[in-house]
């Protein structure tokens, strides 16, 4: 009792000392950044938020905890799976974004040749934008069709500029985007040039991580497989009457909890060394 005294006593007085310091006025903010949004914006799914997001693994989550409790009668066995039922949609944008980001990596360099065309042609750089819209690969064009409509109702080459990097959600698109904008500010007549090398880097970066990718693809399925059997099996041992009753007591959800928190564990770290690093948008 003395020791959560002394505690809060500490915490309180350090709140107090926090409070007395202040940002000076004027003092930028940063930009508190919706990583789900952003998520969703890299799966490729515009028309859903991320209150919508939560609330689809909310409510899988309730009907996965109806489902198993119905024919089990357990509530500890009900609320696992209704936490891996309210995983389920965030697991499936994740996959979603994981899958557009291999495509995209093998698009862009083809993105950058037709840029450098019609540069090269005598096409200013929103001209060349726009024609990828006709003219680029398919997965993009509908993107750039936007980007040409955004320019043409206002003329900001910036702001059009902006609104296709959040739409794309992409790092190497940010690289691209801010290498033409850096460009179309400060002039010169090495943009050919500069749009060749990006383009044999980008060819050359997808090639190395399509193989590290191909190579550490075991890991990550065994990663998978090792959660998700006991799990298997604990559904199997819910079909018997006299499971059911054991998980049903206190030590039951004292090994059930202590099971998922392993699970997690120990699937975050075999993610953690069977995956390579995924690029992070650093000019968003």
């Amino acid at each position: 009792m003395a020791a959560a005294a002394g505690l809060l006593a500490g915490l309180g007085l350090f709140l107090i000392w926090w409070s007395c310091w202040q940002l000076p006025q004027g003092a930028p903010r940063p930009d508190r950044v919706d990583h789900l949004h952003e998520l969703l914006l890299r799966a490729g799914v515009e028309r859903v938020s991320s209150a919508g997001l939560l609330f689809s693994c909310a409510c899988l989550g309730l009907l996965a905890v109806v489902l198993f409790y119905l024919p089990t009668r357990s509530l500890p066995i009900a609320f696992c799976f209704g936490l891996f039922g309210a995983y389920l949609p965030l697991a499936a944008v994740r996959w979603r974004a994981r899958r557009r980001t291999a495509l995209l990596r093998q698009l862009w360099p083809d993105v950058v040749d037709h840029l450098r065309s019609a540069i090269r042609a005598g096409l200013s750089l929103p001209e060349a934008l726009t024609q990828l819209g006709e003219k680029g690969p398919e997965q993009l064009r509908h993107f750039f069709i936007d980007f040409g409509s955004e320019y043409r109702a206002g003329g900001q080459f910036d702001q059009s500029l902006t609104v296709l990097k959040d739409r794309l959600a992409d790092p190497v698109a940010d690289r691209i985007i801010e290498a033409l904008r850096l460009t179309r500010e400060v002039g010169g007549s090495d943009l050919g040039r500069l749009l060749g090398t990006l383009a044999g880097f980008l060819r050359d970066n997808a090639r190395t991580r399509s193989e590290l990718e191909a190579r550490q693809s075991w890991t990550v399925n065994a990663a998978r497989l090792a959660v998700a059997a006991p799990w298997l099996v604990l559904m199997l041992l819910a079909t018997r009457p006299e499971a059911v009753a054991a998980y049903n007591s206190s030590a039951g959800w004292l090994v059930l909890s202590g099971g998922l928190l392993v699970s997690v564990v120990c699937y975050r770290v075999m993610l953690s060394i069977g995956t390579l690093p995924a690029d992070e948008r650093v000019l968003r």
